[in-house]
C-alpha cells in the first residue's frame, strides 16, 4: 500500500469583514454555525490588518463581504482575507459578494476607459478565490470575468412575494425602468401573473446621474405599478420613473430593488417623493438617516445560507431558483 488515508470530515468556516456584519451574523446564524473571530482594525496611514483566529487549514472557506461604501476600503479589506486563507492553507475559499462593487462599469461606452468589474473579477481570483457567490448582478455577463464557478443568486422571490402579498393583483402593473430590466421585470410578471410596462429614458453619458424620462410603454392608468430594479443609487432614475407613472395616471407607485446602495441626495428624494413604499434586501447596510415608514428591508441571509450549505454539501445551487424558469 503506497500513500496515507485520512478519515477526516468536511469543515465549513465561515468568515465576514467589517462591512456588514449584521448580515454575516443572520447568515451565520442560519446555517447554525458561529463566525469565525477574526482581529482587524487600520493602522494610522489606512492600511488594514486582519488575522483569522482559529485555524482553516483544510476547510472549505466562505468570506462574506458586501461592498458598501467606502467601497474601495472593503474590497481591499476581502482581498487582504482571501490572501490570508490562501496561505493559511484552506481546502477551498467561496467569495460571497452580496453586492458586488463596480458591477455597473462591465463594458466601455468610451474609449480609454477600464472595465472595472472585470478588474475586481481578476483581483479575487488573485488573491485566493476559488468560487464567487453573489447576488443579482448588474448585468448577467459579469459572471463569465470570473476564471471559476459563480453562483448568481436572486432576490425575485422574497421581493415579489411580499408585494404580491399585499397588493390586489388584479391593478398589478409591472414596470422596467429602462430597456435593461426588461428581462427581469418578464420574470416577476410570470412569477405574479401581471401584465408588463416599460419606462423608456435617456441618460447623458457626459453627466452622470443625470436622466430624462421620456415614455411609458404600456398601460399603467388606474393600475398600481411595482417599479423593478437591481440598484438603486441616487434615486434619481427611480424617482423619475415614479413621476412619469403619475404623470401618465398611475395610482400608486411601489419600488423594488435588491441593492439599496442610497448614496449622495438619495435620502432627499426618497423621503420627497410620491412612491408609497420602496422594498429592498439588506445585501447593504441602510443608512440610519433613511429608516422611514416607507422604506422596507427583507432579509436575503436565508438565500445565501441556502445557497452555501448546497456548495458545500455539493449540492446543487440552480435547483433553489427553478421555478422562475
Amino acid at each position: 500500500m503506497t500513500g496515507i488515508k485520512t478519515t477526516g470530515e468536511k469543515k465549513l468556516m465561515l468568515f465576514s469583514g467589517r462591512a456588514h456584519p449584521e448580515l454575516a451574523e443572520e447568515v451565520a446564524h442560519q446555517l447554525g454555525v458561529g463566525l469565525v473571530p477574526t482581529k482587524a482594525f487600520d493602522f494610522a496611514n489606512g492600511e488594514i490588518y486582519v488575522r483569522f483566529q482559529e485555524s482553516a487549514r483544510g476547510a472549505d472557506c466562505f468570506l462574506i463581504q458586501s461592498h458598501t461604501a467606502p467601497i474601495n476600503k472593503w474590497i481591499m479589506e476581502q482581498l487582504i482575507m482571501l490572501d490570508a486563507l490562501k496561505r493559511a492553507s484552506a481546502r477551498s475559499i467561496t467569495v460571497i459578494v452580496p453586492f458586488y462593487g463596480y458591477a455597473r462599469q462591465d463594458k466601455k461606452h468610451k474609449g480609454r476607459e477600464p472595465i472595472s468589474a472585470r478588474l475586481v473579477a481578476d483581483l479575487m481570483k488573485t488573491a485566493g478565490a476559488d468560487r464567487i457567490l453573489t447576488v443579482d448582478l448588474h448585468t448577467d455577463q459579469i459572471q463569465g470575468f470570473f476564471d471559476g464557478p459563480v453562483d448568481h443568486l436572486f432576490a425575485l422571490p422574497i421581493l415579489a412575494d411580499y408585494v404580491g402579498a399585499k397588493v390586489d393583483r388584479t391593478k398589478l402593473t409591472i414596470v422596467s425602468p429602462d430597456a435593461g430590466r426588461v428581462r427581469v421585470a418578464d420574470r416577476w410578471c410570470d412569477r405574479l401573473d401581471a401584465p408588463l410596462a416599460i419606462v423608456h429614458k435617456r441618460r447623458d453619458k457626459d453627466v452622470p446621474n443625470q436622466v430624462s424620462v421620456h415614455e411609458v410603454v404600456g398601460n399603467v392608468e388606474g393600475r398600481v405599478c411595482v417599479l423593478v430594479d437591481d440598484m438603486i443609487d441616487t434615486g434619481g432614475t427611480i424617482c423619475a420613473a415614479a413621476d412619469a407613472l403619475f404623470a401618465h395616471g398611475a395610482e400608486d407607485v411601489i419600488v423594488t430593488a435588491t441593492h439599496g446602495v442610497l448614496s449622495g441626495p438619495a435620502a432627499d428624494r426618497l423621503k420627497n417623493s410620491k412612491v408609497s413604499e420602496f422594498v429592498f434586501t439588506d445585501t447593504l447596510p441602510t443608512p440610519g438617516e433613511l429608516e422611514l415608514d416607507k422604506i422596507t428591508v427583507l432579509s436575503i441571509a436565508p438565500t445565501i445560507a441556502r445557497a452555501v450549505r448546497e456548495v458545500f454539501e455539493d449540492g446543487s445551487v440552480t435547483s433553489l431558483f427553478e421555478e422562475q424558469g
